[in-house]
């Protein structure tokens, strides 16, 4: 199911923040990771840290997983097929399809 737009929108703005996408990328490369690998790779404090993965759990984008006291994050399969999805649907430059290329002038 193709992501809304309003969720689009949140995943966005949660990663339009260079320290949460310092996190995702982290998420993306080593799958899940306890918050204090993270913490390790960031110069942020532990509430910063904190404060950045609420944003990226409250949009989806990434789940958190408690096991005792230690919380382990990872990326939403779901929402990230999504994001490609949405990628994915742009044409390539210089494409084929007329329709869309006329000068709106013309």
């Amino acid at each position: 199911m193709p992501m809304t737009e309003a969720e689009l929108v949140n995943v966005f703005r949660a990663l339009a923040d260079e320290n949460r996408l310092t996190v995702v990328r982290s998420l993306a490369g080593r799958g899940e990771m306890c918050a204090c690998q993270l913490l390790d790779g960031l110069d942020i404090s532990q509430p910063t840290l904190s404060h950045h993965m609420r944003v990226l759990c409250d949009c989806g984008l990434v789940r958190c997983r408690r096991q005792g006291r230690w919380c382990y994050y990872s990326i939403d399969p779901r929402v990230a097929h999504g994001l490609s999805d949405f990628f994915g649907g742009i044409p390539e430059p210089g494409g084929d399809d007329r329709s869309t290329s006329r000068r709106c002038c013309e």
